[in-house]
């Protein structure tokens, strides 16, 4: 579980935010997926909820999106 916080982080903050139990759970793995992407050059992923109709394109399409961006800096 992702507690509610900012659609946008950077990977320095994932740790912390474990840490902190904000993430936690089933959503480790998934955070941990985003850390080895980052470093391994990818710019950007996005975890959303694919139970949401049309949950990639309200990510994508809109200003608001609907997960949360997690970026390098």
């Amino acid at each position: 579980m992702i507690k509610q916080f900012d659609s946008r982080l950077t990977l320095e903050e994932l740790p912390e935010l474990m840490e902190q139990k904000r993430i936690s759970t089933g959503m480790i793995p998934k955070v941990e997926s985003c850390i080895t992407a980052i470093e391994g050059s990818v710019g950007a992923v996005h975890i959303i909820d694919g139970r949401q109709p049309h949950s990639i394109l309200l990510e994508l399409f809109t200003n608001e999106g609907i997960g949360t961006m997690v970026v390098k800096e």
